[in-house]
């Protein structure tokens, strides 16, 4: 074994180009700078930094464990100098998922989402990233589940003696704060009730049945945060490949299926899911639809070797195109459910200072 080393994504959106298109290249070089020198400083192993649409990615190992301040204080800075960069240079919402006036020991609750975790490094350490643009944490539900519980596109759940005992799933209530772990097959249809609903329960993580990370998930909720709509939460998630954990052409497949998920134009809307390449991480129609990229990693002494842009491949254009026809259909919807999310889901948009108007006038 190479022993410890932790993964993190930290992502936020600190101002874009045109709107809510994509990340300026000269954020990108500022937050570069910011990981070059904590990595020259030893504080990182290593990094990789990309942008999803308007997000700004910072893909990370260091030695330091989960939730760690330095690690922490570190991304916020770099957030911060791209956010200064973005107001100097005039970019739409600049700053945006900064809701914090100063760092306070961690993230958690500042705005920016993150996910992490903290492995025992195996001779081979294949992993995949995956970025979204325009969509809350609930996105990652459905794939998650087949990724881990679904033989119909996880044959390593029949055939592989490693994963034929299944997973356990952690499940976060976003409303009590609260989680609950569900071990599956078991408790698969308990686990299904929960996470079919992905405005409250989203996956934070998965375990094997011996308590080996398998992915883990960002699952931050802005609109809680800053009690009112100030963009989509835009999740992010590690997922380990291969041997006890299941391929990565089982990690991808789910995505072939352009599954609906909340967020869209004002994040107020559902969207068809669309896998693209880094190149086409950029969302325009309607602000959308939403995109996500995966990017495969070989983690070894904790570099990063890579990465391999996993959709950018002829093998997903069938996704793409009905993402697509999805999307018009949705779009003729208009303003009108199910294109237009539920009420549970508008409390933070402007449609509560419409009630509030009409609330004399209801007889």
């Amino acid at each position: 074994m190479s022993g410890r080393i932790t993964i993190s994504i930290i992502k936020a959106d600190v101002g874009s180009l045109a709107g809510h298109y994509v990340t300026h290249p000269k954020l990108l070089d500022v937050a570069k700078k910011t990981l070059n020198k904590a990595k020259a400083s030893g504080l990182l192993v290593d990094y990789f930094v990309c942008n999803c649409g308007d997000d700004l990615e910072l893909i990370m190992t260091h030695k330091n464990g989960e939730d760690s301040s330095e690690i922490h204080e570190m991304a916020w800075n770099a957030f911060q100098e791209a956010a200064t960069t973005a107001k100097e240079l005039g970019l739409y919402a600049a700053g945006q998922d900064l809701l914090a006036d100063a760092f306070s020991g961690n993230l958690r609750g500042m705005g920016p989402g993150y996910a992490e975790m903290e492995i025992e490094e195996r001779p081979s350490e294949p992993i995949v990233t995956f970025l979204m643009d325009k969509t809350g944490p609930g996105a990652f539900n459905l794939p998650f589940f087949r990724i881990f519980a679904d033989p119909f596109c996880t044959s390593g759940l029949v055939f592989s003696p490693r994963m034929n005992r299944g997973f356990k799933f952690e499940v976060l209530d976003v409303l009590e704060n609260k989680v609950v772990t569900l071990d599956t097959p078991l408790e698969m249809y308990d686990l299904l009730a929960l996470i079919g609903s992905t405005e409250r329960y989203v996956l934070k993580r998965v375990y094997t049945k011996d308590d080996q990370v398998c992915a883990a998930i960002s699952t931050t909720k802005l609109s809680q945060i800053a009690g009112k709509y100030v963009g989509k939460d835009d999740p992010v998630a590690i997922v380990r490949a291969q041997h006890s954990f299941p391929a990565v052409g089982e990690i991808l497949e789910p995505f072939a299926f352009p599954h609906l998920v909340a967020g869209w134009m004002r994040g107020s809307h559902n969207s068809p899911i669309m896998p693209v390449g880094l190149k086409d991480a950029k969302c325009t129609r309607f602000d959308g639809p939403t995109r996500v990229v995966a990017l495969g990693f070989q983690v070894t002494k904790g570099r990063l070797i890579g990465p391999a842009d996993l959709f950018d491949d002829v093998a997903f254009d069938r996704s793409r195109t009905v993402s697509n026809e999805v999307a018009d259909y949705m779009r003729r919807h208009g303003p009108f459910v199910p294109s237009r999310l539920p009420m549970g889901e508008m409390e933070y948009t402007t449609l509560k200072d419409v009630l509030e108007r009409l609330k004399g006038r209801f007889k």
